[in-house]
């Protein structure tokens, strides 16, 4: 009884801020447009993270968009540099706060490092974004807390 309470109290804040449109903080700039990232994604899904960063570090200077920090900090985080991936998807999750891949990424992070609650957190993220249907990323999140031994 008092998950379904907590559930639909989120449901609500969920629904009433997508109702109220995005908001941004006075001094966050806004999304700038992406320019083509696919050899960069080649090279993440080749596992060449090193070259990865060579390729997408420099956009930083120019561009402002989630995607790119969230590659960033997927890269980083492959390469187990910690800190930089979590500083990334931050970054990311200031720019787009409901980027499903970014929230993902960051709950496998929070993994990594042992913050299992972090992790369950964002998993309960995914899941009310995803809701009702579910989608990939809360799909891979509940399957990577498994694998760690946590039962999502």
């Amino acid at each position: 009884m008092k998950t379904g309470i907590r559930f639909a109290a989120a449901l609500l804040a969920l629904t009433i801020l997508a109702a109220a449109g995005p908001a941004r903080a006075m001094d966050t700039a806004p999304s700038t447009d992406l320019p083509d990232l696919s050899e960069s994604r080649a090279a993440l899904y080749a596992g060449d993270y090193e070259r990865a960063l060579a390729l997408l570090e420099p956009l930083t200077a120019t561009v402002r968009h989630a995607d790119l920090y969230n590659l960033l900090g997927f890269a980083n985080r492959n390469l187990k540099r910690y800190d930089a991936a979590a500083r990334w998807y931050k970054e990311a999750l200031f720019y787009d706060p409901v980027h499903r891949p970014a929230i993902e990424y960051q709950g496998e992070l929070f993994i990594a490092i042992g913050d299992f609650k972090g992790a369950e957190k964002n998993l309960e993220l995914l899941r009310l974004l995803c809701f009702p249907s579910g989608c990939e990323e809360h799909e891979k999140l509940r399957k990577a807390l498994v694998a760690a031994g946590r039962n999502s």
